[in-house]
């Protein structure tokens, strides 16, 4: 996963921590537009998401941010 990603991972899980709560889940999406304006960036964290790593659609936030620490 490229570094500007896993930056974006951690950001965004974190907002939705401080907002949301510890339990919160997130689903890959959660770091992208409803616009679909990079899909090489997409594709690489539905990659990363899905084939790699074989999550469900929505996982807890703060289990995404251990795995990409």
């Amino acid at each position: 996963m490229r570094e500007s990603l896993r930056e974006k991972v951690i950001n965004v899980c974190n907002k939705k921590i401080q907002t949301k709560g510890e339990s919160v889940s997130v689903s890959f999406y959660a770091f992208f537009a409803n616009k679909n304006d990079n899909p090489e960036l997409l594709m690489e964290a539905a990659t990363w998401w899905i084939q790699k790593h074989k999550l469900d659609h929505f996982e807890k936030a703060t289990k995404i941010i251990g795995m990409v620490n």
